[in-house]
């Protein structure tokens, strides 16, 4: 990995190129210490066998290639052991690649691990200078930024402390701190914001915002929002390889939760007043057996009830999440208290010109005794459905609207 240092303030040349870039493991620590001093010998002579796997190997990266220009972000998204983390620890310089090329041009921060850079017995203060100086910094320039990193880091008192002591938090606070406040030409980011609070992670945010003009940036996070909140084009890995690249982020986060199928059915609360049997969904259209709507029809529920003991009808809530568990909305139903009998009930809840954006939903249904009151019966997760529309959204809502101009 070639690294030159440049900065260009504005300009939209180059950072990152990555040229079919290739890593792979051995599942044997014994067998994977043979093929390392066979490889030191065969490095000697050069490596024809780069790219070919050996038994008890595998693909842990394969085949990426992407160019990062200076304003631009890409977010690396994919379950765990899709092959993120090892590719941002080769293009950190970290562990070498076994085939490919990467050349970044320019300083380059990186918050890849909690922790990760910082000695342990140094103090805060000290890190600061540490990092500053693996970046390429003179004292001097790192005098000249460390009450700012203090400032933004919000551990004045204790940095003088040892980082050992320091809790996950404050670790993710100065490590985000000396990265950002150092302006590198390009910065990677891996899940560690998702350990700060959420006052410090859209300070991150913000400050993201302010220094991507001038910085390419690779984010890595299982948190899609935040991914379509800061990224301009994406890479979704699976099992080492680019299964989706663009520009298009939003079908990248689309791709990503269809890999993830909704908590089953479950339970949680039953009082024995009265039993939910079954729920469905009115729709002449099915897709791997999930009912399917298109945006703005009406969604149909018909609930099938036994009463027990119950002598009024009760009230009763849908609360809908998405494929993330992200709160979407919430049916409530009230039915002014008529008197119900016992046994069997069918219940029809309606509710027109659904508006929720494309993807897969589930409900949750809670039925209450009094209005948002003395709750007796939960279950969660007992329907998905799913919206179908042309534009691919992270957002769970798709907002209809009219526009209205005219010529001056």
């Amino acid at each position: 990995m070639t690294n030159i240092k440049k900065h260009s303030t504005g300009s939209k040349e180059v950072l990152v190129e990555v040229d079919r870039l290739s890593k792979k493991f051995c599942v044997d620590l014994k067998t994977s210490l043979w093929y390392g001093l066979k490889d030191l010998y065969t490095n000697v002579l050069g490596n024809h066998q780069d790219r070919v796997l050996r038994p008890k190997e595998f693909w842990a990266v394969k085949d990426i290639s992407f160019t990062l220009r200076r304003g631009e972000c890409l977010g690396l998204i994919g379950h765990n052991g899709a092959g993120k983390s090892t590719l941002l620890k080769i293009l950190n310089g970290l562990i070498k690649p076994d085939a490919g090329k990467v050349h970044i041009r320019g300083r380059v921060g990186a918050l890849i691990e909690l922790g990760a850079g910082f000695n342990p017995i140094l103090s805060g203060r000290e890190n600061i200078y540490n990092n500053g100086a693996v970046l390429g910094f003179s004292k001097a320039e790192i005098d000249a930024k460390l009450e700012a990193i203090i400032d933004f880091a919000e551990i004045r008192e204790f940095i003088d402390m040892p980082v050992q002591h320091y809790s996950s938090g404050m670790k993710v606070r100065l490590g985000f701190a000396v990265a950002a406040q150092m302006e590198p030409d390009v910065l990677i980011v891996d899940e560690v914001l998702a350990v700060g609070d959420l006052g410090f992670i859209l300070k991150c945010f913000k400050t993201i915002d302010t220094i991507l003009p001038h910085t390419a940036v690779v984010f890595v996070s299982h948190n899609m929002p935040m991914v379509s909140r800061i990224c301009n084009q994406a890479v979704l890995l699976e099992k080492g390889k680019a299964e989706f690249q663009g520009n298009n982020v939003s079908k990248a986060i689309d791709l990503y939760y269809s890999k993830f199928d909704a908590s089953e059915k479950a339970i949680v609360f039953d009082s024995g007043l009265i039993t939910l049997d079954s729920v469905s969904i009115i729709t002449d259209k099915y897709s791997k057996g999930i009912p399917v709507l298109s945006w703005k029809d009406d969604l149909i529920l018909c609930l099938k009830l036994t009463n027990l003991k119950l002598e009024k009808v009760p009230y009763i809530s849908v609360y809908i999440y998405d494929k993330e568990q992200r709160s979407a909305g919430v049916l409530f139903y009230e039915f002014t208290n008529k008197s119900i009998a016992k046994g069997g009930v069918n219940i029809s809840l309606i509710h027109k010109n659904i508006q929720f954006s494309k993807g897969i939903y589930n409900m949750t249904i809670i039925i209450y005794e009094e209005f948002e009151y003395k709750p007796i019966y939960r279950v969660n997760s007992i329907q998905s459905f799913q919206i179908e529309h042309n534009v691919e959204s992270w957002t769970p809502l798709l907002l209809d609207s009219n526009i209205f101009y005219e010529n001056n």
